[in-house]
């Protein structure tokens, strides 16, 4: 019956931590889950709250400043132009050894094909290879 009130402990701990959201209850969870294992084994009850605090305090000490750091920190956002690097573009004015324009999520960048021998005509399809300043690198896609 041990085995089985750990597991029932580590329930309500875990669906508790879904009301709190800081990591306690789930470290605490996750220690009455660990002792449900020992338990299995016949340990006296002292051996069973040993266990639970020892492995508790190891999942509190260790585990949750990770998780912490992991799913509490804020996402990056990069907004420089090298984020662009892979998008589709459609061409606006042809793509001589020149120069020439492309739509690029929106706006309207300058560029320059990959392989300056390739001419590439308006209305066709290319994907960013770089971003060299304010011109787009592209290369013709299929």
């Amino acid at each position: 019956m041990g085995p089985l009130v750990w597991l029932i402990s580590a329930a309500v701990l875990a669906v508790l931590e879904l009301a709190a959201g800081e990591f306690t209850f789930l470290m605490i969870a996750a220690g009455a889950l660990s002792t449900a294992g020992a338990a299995a084994f016949g340990l006296p009850l002292w051996a069973e709250v040993a266990v639970f605090a020892v492995s508790s305090a190891a999942f509190w000490f260790f585990l949750r400043p990770y998780l912490h750091r992991r799913f509490l920190a804020p996402a990056a956002f990069d907004d420089s132009p090298r984020a662009l690097v892979g998008s589709p573009a459609v061409v606006i004015e042809d793509i001589t050894p020149s120069g020439g324009q492309i739509r690029l999520e929106g706006s309207i960048w300058s560029a320059r094909s990959l392989d300056p021998a390739v001419v590439i005509p308006a209305g066709g399809h290319v994907t960013v290879s770089a971003i060299d300043g304010p011109v787009a690198v592209v290369w013709k896609e299929g």
